[in-house]
């Protein structure tokens, strides 16, 4: 099962959504300073929840002027995909680049990341690891074979055990990709981040 997907009932109109978007971007901005994971100076993972993406489809209703209910379903239909199902976590991967010269040097040199990042869990004997798994409906539109996009949608599917083994901690976010050397040894997740984390695991 996953996390309840968003309907229309969840999502305001634009009148509405104007007179509380200041205090709900406030709460988003919260939420994901404990979700967003930088490894390295340009990798960048926002572990997706129902608000981070209820925030998203409100955000591209009121850019794109969407008044209908037809035209906000279709926003729910791709956004939802973005929810984790029970016993996986789902993250958006960024490549934070600035400027034509990152584009130019690191687009090219990262090729495949969307495989490339790991949670290592556990310690000693019990450690394991969770691989990331590009999201299927955006892969092939984000994915060539000499150039990456900056933007990735991936999951890390658990098993029950592993869930368990990540709630009791440690857990670190690896990206070994050998273009980025920078990758590792990793980033430890913050004890917020991984209690958040363990709510998406374990959503009923």
């Amino acid at each position: 099962m996953t996390i309840r997907p968003l309907t229309l009932d969840d999502i305001s109109d634009l009148r509405a959504y104007e007179r509380e978007r200041d205090e709900f971007r406030r709460a988003v901005i919260a939420e994901k300073k404990i979700r967003r994971v930088s490894v390295g100076p340009v990798v960048t993972l926002t572990f997706e929840s129902r608000t981070t993406v209820r925030f998203q489809v409100q955000e591209m209703a009121r850019a794109e002027r969407l008044t209908t209910d037809a035209q906000v379903q279709q926003e729910l239909d791709v956004y939802n995909r973005l929810l984790p199902a029970r016993g996986e976590l789902s993250a958006t991967l960024f490549l934070e680049l600035t400027s034509e010269e990152q584009l130019r040097t690191w687009l090219p040199r990262l090729v495949g990341i969307e495989h490339s990042a790991t949670l290592l869990i556990g310690e000693g004997t019990g450690a394991r690891s969770v691989r990331s798994v590009p999201e299927g409906d955006h892969l092939h539109q984000l994915t060539r074979d000499d150039v990456t996009s900056a933007v990735h949608y991936v999951r890390f599917p658990f098993t029950p055990s592993e869930v368990a083994t990540f709630a009791s901690g440690p857990a670190t976010l690896v990206v070994d990709h050998p273009g980025y050397p920078e990758g590792r040894p990793g980033v430890l997740l913050p004890d917020a981040t991984r209690a958040a984390l363990t709510e998406d695991l374990t959503a009923p």
